[in-house]
């Protein structure tokens, strides 16, 4: 059996944090967007035993720590499937370490993928549920779309779809650490926060210019380096006609929002000048699982 399919990156509409759980986790509450920037996935399931990754990046892991294995093996000890060994090709489009999600949807992906392909009719939230076994992320990537992520991020609302419009992604050329960024959060001094329920009213109407001007990011207080990078990204974006602009995840990565092609277009030429990883990307809607 083989089958490909398309992993969706994801961005960060907004991105707070709400307090520390007893559990030493964050509670985070997030709105959270698929959009059109993808890696494609190859999963071949023959008769043998075992998971095997291949990309084009020979740093990526091709066992258990990637996650695209973690959620094969996930959903076979879930399903009670034996006896196939499965390998999973990856063509890698989403940058790495980028605050994009690109390993969350591969993993998601891989979800997808076995349930269609073994015929067994796991349910969207069934799937979302294993997916937070291998990571924060995956449960949103297994459907995308547009939600609002509660918790760990595995607490899922859908909203109403963003208004299309144009997005333009570049990340500049260095990795920020999750872990330290979470460790120079403090709930209780955090400056500046997103009006999330602002932006959940303004996707319920509609309102794309009132969903974009409201974003923020709390992980862009506590930048441990490469501020200048991010803030001169955020700032061409604007200047260039972007209704907003705002880093994803836990970074580098900036994204703005524009209702004008010509505007988004400019923009991308613009930065590809200085950064290689431009894209330019459009929202994609919830996938049928």
């Amino acid at each position: 059996m083989t089958e490909t399919d398309f992993a969706y990156a994801k961005i960060n509409i907004s991105l707070d944090i709400v307090s520390k759980m007893p559990d030493g986790y964050h509670e985070m509450l997030m709105v959270m967007q698929s959009v059109s920037l993808c890696d494609e996935l190859t999963v071949e399931c023959v008769s043998g035993e075992g998971v095997r990754v291949e990309s084009g990046l020979l740093y990526l892991p091709r066992d258990e720590r990637n996650i695209a294995a973690k959620a094969a093996l996930e959903f076979y000890a879930y399903t009670g499937i034996t006896g196939f060994e499965t390998r999973i090709s990856i063509t890698k489009n989403i940058p790495v370490c980028a605050g994009l999600g690109g390993g969350s949807s591969d993993g998601a992906c891989v979800l997808r993928m076995l349930n269609r392909m073994f015929k067994t009719g796991l349910s969207r939230e069934t799937l979302e549920e294993l997916g937070a076994q291998v990571g924060a992320d995956v449960p949103f990537c297994v459907a995308g779309g547009t939600s609002l992520a509660k918790g760990r991020g595995g607490h899922l609302t859908d909203l109403a779809q963003i208004p299309q419009c144009h997005i333009v992604i570049c990340k500049p050329p260095f990795a920020l650490s999750t872990p330290e960024l979470f460790g120079r959060i403090r709930c209780d001094k955090i400056r500046s926060r997103p009006d999330t329920k602002g932006i959940v009213k303004a996707l319920g109407r509609g309102d794309l210019d009132g969903s974009a001007r409201r974003m923020y990011n709390v992980f862009e207080d506590v930048l441990p380096r490469g501020e200048r990078d991010i803030t001169d990204i955020k700032l061409a974006m604007i200047d260039h006609g972007a209704l907003g602009a705002v880093m994803t995840g836990s970074g580098p990565t900036v994204f703005g929002i524009f209702d004008n092609s010509t505007h988004a277009q400019n923009t991308y030429n613009y930065l590809k000048l200085n950064y290689q990883d431009c894209f330019f990307a459009m929202p994609t809607e919830k996938i049928d699982t």
